[in-house]
This record gives C-alpha cells, structure tokens and sequence, in this order.
C-alpha cells in the first residue's frame, strides 16, 4: 500500500447483535411463536458488509461474547473482507441479540439485549484507535451511541479521525426509546454537529426541524453546522442529495418484491460511502445506493440483503440504467 494512502477507506464501530425474525406478520412477543435466526446484525455491521462487499477496505470496533453466536458475526465480518482487529471477544457478557416481529400493517417491534451484553462492553487500545483513525472516512450510526462506553471510544475516535485528516459520516437513526436517555441524545447532537456527511431519514430530518418545510430544514444544517453534505433516505421514495448552492439531486427508488426491509438503510449507507470512497460522482454512488436498499429487502435476515457492485449493476441495469 502507498505511504500516501490511509490504512482503511471507512472504519465504524458500534453494537453487533445475533438477530431473530419472526416468521409470520402479525406475530406477537407474549406468546409462544416461530423465528429464523439467529442472523448476524446491528446497524452498523450491515452498514460494514454493503461498504466492504462494494470493495472498500472497511475495519470495524467493536466486541462479542465467547460464544457461538460471536463466532456466527465474526465469521460474517470476517468472510467480507473486514478487518475485526478491534473486535473484542467478552468472557465474561453474552453477546447481544434482537428479535423483531412484523405489525399486519408492516411496522416493526424489537426486543433488544444491548445493555447487559457484550455489545455494551466495546473498548479499544490507544494503539488500536491510532491504527483506526488511519481512514479516509469514519461512520457513525446513532444507534451506537446508546451506552457510555461506545460514547466514549466513538468520541475518542472520533477526534484521531479528524485530526489525521480523515472525514465523519452520521446516519442518526433515531429512536425515541434512546433519545430518551440525555447522554445519548447529547452524544447524537454532537454528531450532528462535526460530521461531514449527513443520511437522514424523513423521520429522523422531523426530530430536528423548527417546525419549517424539509428544505429549510436542511438548509439550516449547512448553514449552521459542518456538514457538506446531506443525503436524505425517503425508502420507497427515493432519496435527496443537498449541497450548499446547488439543487437538489434526486434518485428514485427502484421498484422490488420486499420480504424484510431491516437493514435497508444500512444498505444505502453502505453503498453510498464506499462509492464516495471511491471516488465516484455523487450522482453515480446515490444511484448504487439506491439500489444497494432495493436489494437489502429482497432477502430475509438483516445483512442478507448485502450485495456486491455487479450485482447492483445488474439491478440497475434491469431497471433501464440511471433514474
């Protein structure tokens, strides 16, 4: 590798779950039903398989228990191509799970194993975060900031990775439930406020506007804070890329049967960072995330709907090219 090249094109952090789907919608938690699983998850794992499976070179934070279920993620990280150098093995906490049921209206519920599990227990070495902050682009997922360790080393990281001159990407992927707790709802506003790049969804663009239409909203937010660009997820409806001084650059949707939409958005994160990685025009990297969340929920499982350039070639192409 060049001198002149940084170690890793995205490092990320955060939770890594076993994940279990109901098999049926309209399945309820208070009594006894089927699930598939377990399934390899967490936001920001999805997110480090679409990133790595575009060719990005992609390392990940972040820690598992001793057992098979932490062997079940780590043999899916590592089978991607990512590096798990500072993915830590708990001896002591399981690691973390989910389970999600589907609403007869396809809403979702989850039951979530986080805080007492090895997910909540990341920790990383100085050495190891200097090795991190070797990076063109750190990502951040709002759903990772839900403990006060993972808090910490995101900061932490956070500030080697601009001080090295690397950049910040945040998709805040608000949850009521976490914004809630004030430390966690700080640490996202702080986020905000030093990444570089901005994906938010519809709902998540809502919690921070005053009350004024979306594009004042996002004006406002390159205006006042430093993010360059924000890139807006309206899932079956596209999405919007707005730049200081320019118009706004739409992509459409492309129409699929969905089975499981998990990881979607992840999957359009992933996409679309490695493809900025990369170097490709923005206009190019919207289009490969557009269809890098189409692909996501024809799959059942969370990271199951991962896919590699061609096979978004081949989608894109199916549907007639650019939209």
């Amino acid at each position: 590798m060049s001198a002149d090249l940084p170690r890793f094109d995205i490092v990320t952090a955060g939770e890594l779950l076993a994940e279990f789907v109901a098999e049926r919608p309209g399945q309820r938690f208070d009594v006894p039903g089927r699930f598939q699983g377990p399934f390899p998850s967490g936001a920001p794992a999805i997110f480090a398989s679409q990133a790595a499976r575009m060719g990005a070179r992609v390392a990940y934070a972040g820690c598992v228990g001793s057992d098979g279920f932490g062997d079940l993620i780590l043999d899916r990280l590592t089978a991607d191509g990512i590096d798990t150098a500072a993915v830590g093995r708990d001896v002591e906490y399981p690691t973390g799970t989910a389970f999600v049921r589907y609403r007869d209206d396809g809403d979702r519920d989850f039951i979530f194993n986080l805080t007492h599990s090895a997910a909540a227990r990341l920790d990383v070495d100085d050495a190891g975060l200097e090795r991190l902050a070797d990076c063109r682009y750190l990502h951040v997922m709002g759903s990772s900031l839900s403990s006060p360790a993972a808090i910490a080393l995101i900061d932490r990281l956070a500030t080697r990775v601009r001080a090295r001159g690397g950049r910040i990407s945040f998709d805040p992927n608000i949850r009521a439930e976490l914004m809630a707790d004030p430390a966690t709802r700080a640490a996202v506003l702080t986020r905000i406020d030093d990444c570089d790049v901005f994906l938010p969804s519809e709902a998540d663009l809502a919690w921070l506007s005053h009350g004024e239409p979306e594009a004042e909203t996002v004006a406002r937010l390159l205006d006042e804070r430093r993010m360059s660009l924000v890139v807006l997820k309206r899932a079956a409806r596209g999405s919007e890329a707005f730049t200081s001084g320019h118009a706004a650059r739409r992509v459409a949707a492309y129409p699929v049967d969905e089975r499981d939409p998990t990881g979607a958005g992840d999957c359009f994160g992933g996409a679309l960072m490695a493809a900025l990685a990369a170097g490709e025009p923005l206009e190019r990297a919207l289009q490969l995330a557009s269809a890098a969340g189409a692909h996501a929920v024809t799959r059942v499982g969370p990271m199951e709907g991962c896919s590699d350039r061609a096979t978004l070639d081949a989608l894109i192409a199916s549907h007639g090219g650019a939209r």
